[in-house]
């Protein structure tokens, strides 16, 4: 076995990428190489199959696990007792320090959606996250002050890239490395005892998982990493973004295949109104959503969802999380600043009134806004794991009755601003990004790109009267790119290296 790196070794690279840990990496890549792409390609032998019209529906081959009550997940890991805020962003080295220090429970540091997947990107995150997990991260202000994230209370959790993503400029045998083992990989083989010792271990949020077969391959991931490191069998805790339509229907069967390392479960919302999109692209017009900001978390489809989630993770003893509050309190402006406050509080104590456990926050100045509007559910508990919904079928989870059709020409120009101006600094190594005051990261514009493919392929009717059509794209993108020029910074633009690998 050859295993081959590309990418450039920037300062302190090669502490991460030292020969034990890749050989670590390399050999659980090629113990499962062969099932990951089995699984890749049972996705897209499913999406056709769906595509063709076939519905989504509860398995019958799993159905015994569905009606088994006897069988329940792991306990809360050390520090995974409390989740009532957790606080999700790039690990890079100053959102991390904020994180550390924001009194939220958990920090994601995500790898994913909101870190644009160049390989200083990559790697710099596995530098800050060593130093993280030994209390030794810092950042440098402006004013030469020095802030440091030592001796945190808050728990990390890591949120490797999805499975079907790549990295490039690693190879094994010429073939590139999974992206997800990578980012895993580094990170365990680094610091889960150092983890372990401080009290806390090695946890990790799953992303993009469409089965539970899928959960499974990563179930079994855990249970060699552990093995290779002389770990105990079930220190690793993992959540799972429902992120996909698809998994939705497997939510016990998720849970089941993983019991012995689960954690929970979280209602990855932007995400899943993407895979909705994307599972029924090629369906009739009932399955065309309406502009972005007229689907929310009350939206039909989306509570059935959210319901279902709460009511199997309460039935196994794991836990509930909501999905990220998208606003983002600016600075300068006390108005918009007490507005976007309002929102997530009046969102988060929905939440929590609808049984979920804790939530996600994209911004510091919002962790105590999200921990007070759960405290006025939780009190002082952790959890509320005898809240129960009623059953939820099949149709619920996706039907769009009573969803009001409204596409704008407003949404469209929405959706095409958010698109260009987010992967503007996508390509310049920029993975979240606040764009009107709210946050942004890879899902919501795929969720804007999706969109504008959808009404654009079934001819969707504007409020205003016209039709989606190429033309009327081609005008307003050319309005916003002049939009985006006019105000694009004048030094520096478009001058950096980092790229996405894939």
């Amino acid at each position: 076995m050859t295993t081959t790196t590309r990418g450039t070794m920037h300062p302190r690279f090669d502490e991460i990428l030292t020969p034990e840990a890749i050989a670590f990496v390399a050999k659980l890549d090629s113990a499962f190489a062969g099932r990951r792409a089995e699984l890749l390609q049972t996705r897209r032998d499913r999406a056709r199959r769906i595509s063709a019209g076939e519905n989504l529906d509860f398995r019958s081959d799993t159905r015994h696990i569905r009606a088994d009550a006897s069988w329940s997940v792991a306990a809360p890991g050390p520090g995974l007792r409390d989740r009532r805020c957790e606080l999700i962003s790039p690990a890079t080295r100053s959102m991390g320090v904020h994180a550390l220090t924001s009194g939220a429970q958990v920090w994601i540091a995500d790898l994913e959606d909101a870190t644009a997947p160049s390989w200083e990107n990559v790697i710099s995150a596995q530098v800050n996250l060593y130093d993280a997990v030994r209390g030794r991260l810092d950042e440098t202000r402006e004013d030469g002050s020095t802030i440091t994230a030592e001796d945190s209370p808050t728990t990390i959790v890591v949120r490797p890239r999805g499975m079907h993503l790549c990295e490039k400029h690693i190879s094994i045998d010429s073939r590139p490395i999974s992206a997800s083992l990578l980012d895993f990989g580094l990170y365990f083989f680094h610091n889960a005892q150092a983890l372990i010792d401080g009290g806390r271990g090695p946890y990790f949020y799953l992303p993009k998982i469409e089965s539970h077969e899928e959960a499974r391959l990563w179930n079994d991931i855990f249970v060699m990493a552990q093995e290779e490191l002389g770990i105990r069998r079930g220190t690793i805790r993992a959540t799972v973004l429902v992120e996909t339509i698809t998994a939705a229907f497997e939510m016990d069967e998720i849970l089941y295949e993983l019991r012995e390392h689960a954690a929970g479960l979280n209602a990855g919302r932007w995400d899943y109104i993407f895979s909705y999109i994307r599972t029924f692209a090629h369906r009739g017009d009932e399955f065309v959503l309406p502009d972005r900001d007229h689907i929310t978390m009350t939206t039909p489809f989306m509570r059935a969802y959210t319901q279902l989630l709460v009511s199997t993770c309460h039935q196994r003893g794991a836990y509930a999380i909501g999905g990220p509050a998208a606003a983002n309190p600016t600075r300068q402006d006390d108005e918009h600043r007490h507005r976007a406050l309002a929102l997530v509080r009046a969102e988060k104590e929905r939440e929590a009134a609808e049984g979920f456990d804790g939530s996600w926050v994209a911004h510091p100045a919002v962790v105590q806004t999200c921990q007070e509007a759960y405290a006025t559910v939780l009190g002082d508990n952790t959890c509320q794991r005898d809240f129960r919904h009623g059953p939820i079928t099949a149709q619920d989870l996706v039907s769009l009755e009573g969803v009001p059709q409204t596409i704008t020409l407003g949404g469209v120009r929405t959706n095409v601003s958010v698109a260009l101006r987010y992967l503007a600094s996508w390509v310049e190594g920029t993975g979240a990004v606040a764009i009107e005051n709210l946050m942004e990261d890879a899902a919501t514009v795929e969720i804007s790109r999706a969109q504008l493919w959808q009404w654009l392929h079934h001819g969707s009717q504007l409020a205003e009267g016209p039709t989606v059509t190429r033309a009327l794209l081609d005008r307003v993108i050319e309005e916003e790119m002049a939009v985006l020029t006019r105000n694009a910074p004048r030094s520096g633009r478009g001058t950096s290296s980092r790229r996405a690998t894939c």
